[in-house]
């Protein structure tokens, strides 16, 4: 599949990862529309920065763990021919730390609203559709540190595998394991020595190395029910 002109959905993007990848495919001529939930000034600024509106961009504003929200969100996806499920909320809880309302949220951000929109695109019959699940490197070895946030996250693994079984030709469904990339919000001028020491290549995934990975995956029509390991080895 070419990149442009074709409409991207990226959740959580206006920040992080998400904002970069936005920024990347608005280069590479597609139509971005942004998702947001806190980050309303970071979007509107993002969205004059990539072109407007009037270059065929927008905003969507919806808390993922909110069904009415998430249905606002779904609306759009008609008109999508790429949707990449960036957006997640992360508790560094163990399983016994895990409360019935954290672990939910953790599910319906993590799992349930990604599941919801990967399905509305799906039913939307638009033929060459593809769909890129951002996952996490411990999805394939677990830590006696992870808790909720890991099962929603091999969850959402899972169903990656098994909508590309069931959806092709029309729809190809990937996932990317991501490993270290950014620092953690507050701590933005770490070098994340103690996390390098959990990575064989010694060094962090740089963005240019995501935004690569998720070019790769769009373009190859080739390409269906694959999880890509971008973690520089931190996943064995």
């Amino acid at each position: 599949m070419k990149i442009k002109d074709k409409r991207i959905l990226i959740t959580g993007g206006a920040v992080r990862v998400g904002k970069a990848l936005c920024e990347a495919f608005a280069a590479e001529g597609a139509k971005i529309t942004i998702h947001y939930n806190h980050s309303g000034d970071k979007a509107k600024q993002l969205l004059d920065d990539i072109g407007g509106v009037e270059n065929g961009h927008r905003i969507v504003k919806a808390d993922l763990s909110n069904i009415s929200d998430l249905n606002n969100l779904v609306s759009v996806i008609d008109d999508i021919d790429i949707l990449i499920n960036n957006a997640s909320i992360f508790n560094n809880n163990r399983l016994a730390d895990d409360s019935v309302e954290m672990g939910k949220k953790e599910f319906d951000v993590n799992f349930w609203a990604p599941f919801e929109l990967m399905k509305s695109l799906y039913k939307s019959q638009r033929e060459n559709t593809v769909i890129i699940n951002m996952l996490d490197y411990r999805i394939v070895n677990s830590s006696k540190e992870d808790g909720t946030y890991l099962l929603s996250k091999k969850s959402l693994a899972d169903a990656t595998l098994l909508a590309a079984s069931q959806w092709a030709p029309n729809t190809r469904v990937n996932g990317i394991a991501l490993g270290f990339v950014m620092p953690p919000v507050g701590m933005e001028k770490s070098k994340m020595e103690k996390s390098m020491l959990k990575v064989p290549m010694k060094k962090p995934v740089a963005m240019s190395e995501v935004i690569d990975s998720c070019k790769f995956l769009i373009q190859n029509d080739s390409i269906t029910g694959e999880i890509l390991h971008l973690n520089g080895g931190a996943h064995l």
